[in-house]
């Protein structure tokens, strides 16, 4: 059985409109690739310093099918979107 995989994002939102062509635009591949949201924005603290305003924790049932959400032509078309409108941090990650 293998491991679930994770994207995990820390994310400073600077064009609110552009990010919903974004948002509009990743629910293609993460339809395909099975994703399921366990952290979509919502309330937050940053007790240890800036972190971004807003926060993403994104489960796939493996960490392969993670990485092969990311590179699909899908993803990275909606990507686009993300770059032009924010900043931030971005991994991914195996889970326990």
């Amino acid at each position: 059985m293998s491991k679930k995989g994770y994207w995990m994002a820390m994310i400073d939102v600077r064009d609110p409109e552009l990010y919903e062509q974004y948002i509009e635009a990743n629910a293609v591949a993460f339809a395909k690739y099975g994703a399921k949201f366990a952290v979509r924005a919502g309330r937050h603290e940053n007790p240890e310093g800036p972190t971004g305003n807003r926060h993403v924790l994104v489960e796939f049932e493996s960490f392969d099918r993670a990485v092969e959400c990311y590179h699909s032509p899908e993803y990275q078309y909606a990507s686009k979107f993300r770059l032009a409108a924010s900043s931030g941090h971005f991994v991914i990650v195996e889970g326990a």
